[in-house]
């Protein structure tokens, strides 16, 4: 077994999770199966390719049999079975315990995009999740403030959410080269966690994002079977929820159940990244998919319309969840009015949702979950879930997918400053290790800031125009970029602005803004 190189300064308890059998463990994973994911992020660069030079996507003619197939996933557990509620949030002791106490079904622990990977914070979600586990978590603030859970045995069914196959974990290295990062998220959460969880009734679940194909979701698949046996759990005791947040999964969702069929949970409408997505695939197709601004685009649009009722009638005909998206709202404590607004639009959004057959959605603040769970219970009328409602009438065709010039909403002047001035505040936010970030009453996190820089590229790469006539050039975006910085009075480092201005305007397009700003971390020794 090759061994793995710890390339960190410590962290406090940090033995308790980077134990040698580990490490090991993650060691063997990733020997296993780093080559193969390689490979499948260079398919999708070769995808990509050819996208730009078609200009549209389809569904796939080789796996016609998959999508007419008579199948369905594993039965899944009970306590999986009822997710009306879901909130989500990063795996800060604090946070969590608020996620634990708040009456949601389900907790999404994100290592992921609500999640700033220092190392501190890649150990210390571990160790979150670990004591979370054990009914053994509490925290204390610098002031002294005690947080604890109220009720161990009423919590949230812990649903963890590991990086994207396109991160590397710089600080772990095998035969000198950076280890898998989603492996060592799943790895060390399973290796701790597996048999506990399943020993208190429970198993080991998780929430897969950032998927583009069902290759992707294969590998995952044989990520999870081979765990189970080198740990000798049952297999299928490994439960996946896939969020459905890029345009070429959103061709493939029958084949990603199929490929996980006995693994596989559900399906999520990944809104945030899911337009991201749209946006990066399709940035160079001209106009006609260059969208209005970012909060203009609802779940109304003929586009995301077809996206959503696609995800309910694929999982529901294979027995599987379609949870919805995300309510990002955090209530104002000073501003009533704000909220009244605010709630009633959240309030609309989950009751489309549950008329469209989710079985549950997500939110961001505890505050939400009475609200959500008020829609959902009364839809339910009794019933855990609307595996019942199989919307036999959705038919949906790759143009449906694809109708981005569609979406009704503007470009404009207040839309620009705010992708700068959010992606700056975002950035800042990140860089100083709090992936989640409360910004005009919002939560965002790095898929709203992907949003933000992507839509500005767009925009300039095809000379879009504002609603006051005025087109969107490099140089409109530098001097709106200067004034908002300066707007911010100093809140926003120069590290954060210029990471911002070389990933909206720079030639190249990164594929992902987390990998540039861990570039940033890096330097600074984080």
């Amino acid at each position: 077994m090759t061994d793995l190189d710890l390339l960190a300064p410590a962290v406090p308890r940090s033995e308790e999770v980077l134990t040698p059998e580990a490490l090991a463990f993650v060691a063997d994973l990733d020997e296993r199966f780093h080559a193969r994911r390689d490979e499948l992020l260079a398919a999708r660069r070769t995808r990509r390719g050819e996208i730009a030079r078609t200009g549209t996507l389809g569904f796939l003619a080789e796996t016609a049999d998959v999508r007419a197939g008579d199948w369905r996933v594993a039965d899944v557990p009970a306590d999986l079975r009822d997710r009306r509620v879901e909130i989500t949030g990063p795996t800060e002791p604090k946070m969590a315990i608020n996620a634990l106490n708040s009456g949601a079904r389900v907790w999404l622990a994100d290592l992921e995009d609500a999640n700033t990977p220092h190392w501190r914070n890649v150990v210390g979600g571990q160790l979150t999740l670990r004591d979370a586990t054990r009914g053994q978590l509490s925290f204390t603030s610098p002031e002294g403030k005690e947080y604890a859970v109220a009720d161990p045995s009423a919590t949230p069914v812990v649903l963890p959410r590991p990086r994207g196959w396109h991160f590397d974990e710089a600080h772990l290295t095998r035969d000198g080269r950076p280890v898998v990062a989603a492996l060592v998220d799943f790895g060390l959460h399973f290796f701790h966690n597996a048999r506990e969880l399943l020993a208190r009734g429970s198993g080991p679940y998780y929430y897969l994002p950032k998927m583009e194909s069902h290759l992707e979701a294969r590998l995952w698949d044989e990520v999870f079977t081979h765990a189970e046996q080198a740990l000798g759990v049952p297999h299928g005791s490994v439960r996946a929820t896939v969020l459905i947040e890029t345009i070429t999964a959103a061709f493939e969702m029958d084949e990603i159940l199929y490929e996980l069929r006995d693994h596989a949970a559900g399906l999520n409408a990944g809104r945030w990244d899911y337009l991201f997505s749209i946006i990066k695939n399709f940035r160079d197709a001209g106009p006609g998919f260059t969208l209005p601004d970012r909060n203009a685009v609802t779940m109304a649009a003929p586009m995301m319309k077809a996206y959503s009722d696609l995800l309910v009638r694929t999982c529901h005909r294979r027995g599987a969840f379609a949870i919805g998206g995300m309510a990002a709202f955090i209530p104002s404590r000073r501003d009533p009015e704000v909220n009244e607004r605010a709630f009633a639009k959240v309030r609309e959004d989950k009751t489309r949702e549950v008329r469209a057959g989710f079985d549950g959605s997500w939110v961001a603040h505890p505050d939400l979950v009475p609200l959500c769970a008020e829609v959902f219970d009364d839809a339910l009328a009794g019933r855990d879930n609307q595996l019942d409602v199989t919307r036999d009438e959705v038919s949906v065709a790759a143009a449906d997918l694809l109708a981005v010039g569609e979406t009704p909403g503007e470009r404009t002047e207040a839309g620009l400053r705010g992708n700068v001035r959010i992606g700056m505040q975002y950035l800042h936010a990140w860089l100083s290790g709090n992936g989640a970030a409360g910004i005009d009453n919002l939560m965002e996190d790095a898929a709203t800031a992907e949003i933000s820089r992507s839509q500005v590229w767009q925009w300039v790469y095809n000379g879009a125009a504002l609603d006051t006539g005025e087109v969107v050039t490099r140089e409109l975006v530098e001097r709106v970029v200067e004034e908002e910085f300066t707007a911010l009075e100093g809140s926003v480092d120069d590290d954060a602005r210029r990471l911002f201005v070389d990933c909206a305007l720079g030639e190249d397009f990164p594929d992902f803004l987390t990998l540039r700003a861990y570039d940033v971390l890096l330097a600074r020794g984080d």
